[in-house]
């Protein structure tokens, strides 16, 4: 999908000012509270109307104020699921499925109840009406219900933040099959940076109604200038793998990718399969030689990119490791002992269980 955005839009003392063009089958708006994520949505969705802008979904045009277009929002074919489901509650879930179906276009295929009921496994509720239901189960059916309308577009504004971890562990993969499965591009906001490492493949970064970043999500996470996801605790890159093999006796998975080979804790991934890994900065090690005689079971040649200071400090290094990239977080004196300057090789160490 190409989704193009450009918005002018003041309203009190917020101004949302932002311009970018994105491709991909998940593009996650990400950003602190008050950052612009569901403003942009709800202009996306026909729920504001801009003061300036344009807006593209696959060169199809939602609005384009210098030509006087703003299609109203029943037919710009957009399915929206926000924080809480918003079921009726006086309906059972079948029905409530079936709701999504009067906003489907007439022409065209009609959208597979069955297939999509299998895909989000919400069979055995169909007769349940939402009281009966667990906030999870609430999702996945507001999701169904937005699917069986045929959209051109899913919004998702934060689609996991009533939930708790319990309930989001148990929605996540149901997402991530959507994203798969479904061929229904999906933007989705949120600030919990776990949730778009799992489910995005484009990234804009949103600080105070402005483009902080967009792009590629590995190449977005790994930019050290990028303040909303460097100067973060769990500020790390993301890797890009697939499952080659798995050692049950010795609790390992091995995984291979432009980095090389890498051991995570035992994983039941199917040999052959694509996975991410979220490598956090403060779990890689930096040694100028190849250590010996360590129990860490991934050690891996580098070279030094980039070297940027934190608000708190500490140094950030951005390091090429076989043309991916990987963060790491030193105190200025282990980067001065050590003599790191960009261009300088190096190995990266890294803990197998840190690896997830």
């Amino acid at each position: 999908m190409s989704f193009e955005v450009s918005i002018g839009h003041r309203v009190g003392d917020f101004a949302l000012d932002v311009d970018f063009a994105a491709d991909g089958r998940v593009i996650s708006l990400f950003g602190p509270s008050g950052s612009g994520k569901t403003s942009i949505v709800n202009v996306v969705a026909g729920l504001t109307r801009p003061q300036s802008g344009r807006i593209a979904v696959d060169s199809v045009r939602l609005v384009d104020t210098a030509a006087g277009l703003c299609l109203p929002p029943h037919r710009r074919r957009i399915g929206y699921v926000f924080q809480e489901g918003r079921l009726f509650p006086h309906l059972n879930v079948r029905r409530n499925l079936n709701y999504g179906r009067f906003f489907a276009p007439r022409e065209g295929d009609v959208a597979d109840f069955d297939a999509v009921v299998e895909m989000l496994g919400i069979g055995h509720l169909l007769d349940r009406r939402p009281a009966l239901l667990s906030g999870g189960e609430k999702q996945r059916v507001a999701i169904g219900r937005a699917l069986l309308a045929r959209p051109r577009l899913l919004l998702m504004d934060e689609p996991l933040s009533a939930l708790d971890e319990a309930r989001r562990r148990e929605i996540l993969p149901f997402l991530a099959r959507l994203r798969d499965e479904a061929g229904v591009p999906i933007v989705h906001v949120s600030h919990d940076l776990a949730e778009v490492v799992a489910l995005a493949d484009h990234l804009v970064v949103l600080d105070r109604g402005r483009v902080a970043a967009s792009g590629p999500l590995a190449e977005v996470m790994s930019r050290l200038d990028v303040k909303a996801l460097s100067q973060r605790p769990d500020a790390g890159a993301l890797l890009e793998l697939t499952v080659a093999a798995h050692d049950p006796a010795a609790g390992l998975t091995m995984l291979e990718g432009p980095v090389g080979r890498l051991f995570v804790p035992l994983s039941q991934a199917a040999p052959g399969s694509a996975c991410r890994l979220w490598v956090h900065a403060r779990d890689v090690i930096v040694a100028t030689a190849r250590p010996e005689g360590i129990s860490a079971r991934n050690i891996l040649p580098a070279v030094v990119g980039e070297i940027a200071p934190r608000d708190d400090g500490e140094l950030d290094l951005r390091l090429d490791c076989g043309g991916a990239a990987l963060l790491s977080r030193l105190t200025p004196a282990a980067v001065a002992d050590l003599g790191l300057v960009p261009g300088r090789a190096v190995h990266v160490v890294m803990k197998s269980v840190a690896l997830a």
